[in-house]
């Protein structure tokens, strides 16, 4: 068992170095997954198999101790020095691959439910959610508002409320399902979602947005346009660049394309059903469903919430809108 546990470990070491260094891409969720199943079985053969093995090697010791005090005692021995104790504690205790296995698990199950089911983190990698959102903000997406899924399969199987417009959602990206993305909900099933000359319209209504002082962002040194914006029950602010342009520059080849229609003034798009139309807040300078396309409902991963830390400004702690 020694050797298989030191073969197991290593792979797993293996593994993640791997993902470290870029050499192959990792899956965290199937990670987690793969280690409660070993734990998992390690902490069971511990409770059921080796642990009573162990018991009974230790009542065997003592039940050889006691014989032995039985005759020294014949024989008119009474001071027995053999360190009973610490010889049945050496037997009893785990050892090194028990530990680093069943030892682990109650810790490793504990961290896969509620990451699988309750609430799992996340770090802002980019600026497209700026200024609700900032590089470096550490999150927590619920992961039962829209319903439970499978770990790893990402299977749905409970219903849970559906995403509002508004909401600051995390998903798999389309493109690539292995990355986990960012951005607010701006269309829901059978809307239709204009962006013109950097105005939001669905639904032929018009999204009123109110000026707001300009945001300066410091990673460029940069003063932007700020804008309050109300999409269903959120208050939000959002950013346009007077530098970038309105229309959507090499725009993908993505499912339901057809349902868009690209201009010099922007993009109308109609959005299919079990699909939802994502947008960042830091409008021209986002990657969002103008450029790859709409989130199917099976990509949906929670509701993003709340910053639990940054490290650079303990100030971002909080929820947001």
């Amino acid at each position: 068992m020694q050797a298989l546990t030191s073969f197991v470990l290593a792979a797993f070491v293996g593994y993640a170095g791997a993902w470290y260094f870029g050499v192959l891409e990792g899956n965290f969720a199937l990670l987690l997954f793969l280690a409660t199943l070993v734990t998992g079985s390690y902490w069971l053969a511990e409770r059921f198999y080796f642990l009573p093995q162990r018991e009974k090697a230790a009542a065997l010791l003592e039940a050889q101790a006691l014989q032995r005090r039985e005759e020294l005692g014949k024989m008119g021995i009474s001071q027995v020095d053999d360190n009973l104790a610490e010889a049945r504690g050496r037997i009893l205790a785990q050892p090194w691959w028990l530990d680093w296995t069943a030892g682990l698990f109650p810790v490793i199950i504990a961290v896969f439910f509620l990451r699988s089911f309750l609430f799992e983190p996340f770090k802002i990698p980019s600026g497209s959610m700026i200024p609700t959102l900032l590089v470096g903000d550490l999150i927590l997406v619920n992961k039962f508002q829209y319903g439970l899924r499978l770990p790893v399969l990402n299977t749905k199987i409970t219903e849970g409320s559906k995403p509002q417009r508004g909401d600051v959602m995390v998903f798999r990206y389309p493109p690539k399902p292995s990355l986990d993305y960012i951005k607010r909900v701006v269309g829901l099933p059978g809307d239709e979602v204009a962006y013109l000359n950097k105005r939001l319209t669905i639904n032929g209504q018009l999204i009123k947005t109110t000026v707001v002082s300009e945001f300066f962002d410091e990673d460029v040194m940069r003063y932007f346009k700020q804008y309050e914006e109300i999409l269903g029950e959120h208050q939000h602010r959002l950013l346009n660049d007077d530098e970038r342009p309105a229309f959507v520059p090499g725009a993908d080849d993505f499912a339901f394309k057809k349902n868009c229609n690209y201009s010099i003034e922007g993009v109308v798009c109609k959005v299919p059903e079990g699909h939802y139309f994502m947008m960042g807040d830091n409008r021209d300078n986002s990657m969002d469903s103008r450029y790859w396309g709409f989130v199917p409902d099976k990509n949906i991963v929670g509701k993003a919430f709340f910053v639990w830390m940054n490290f650079s400004s303990l100030k971002r702690i909080g929820s947001f809108n």
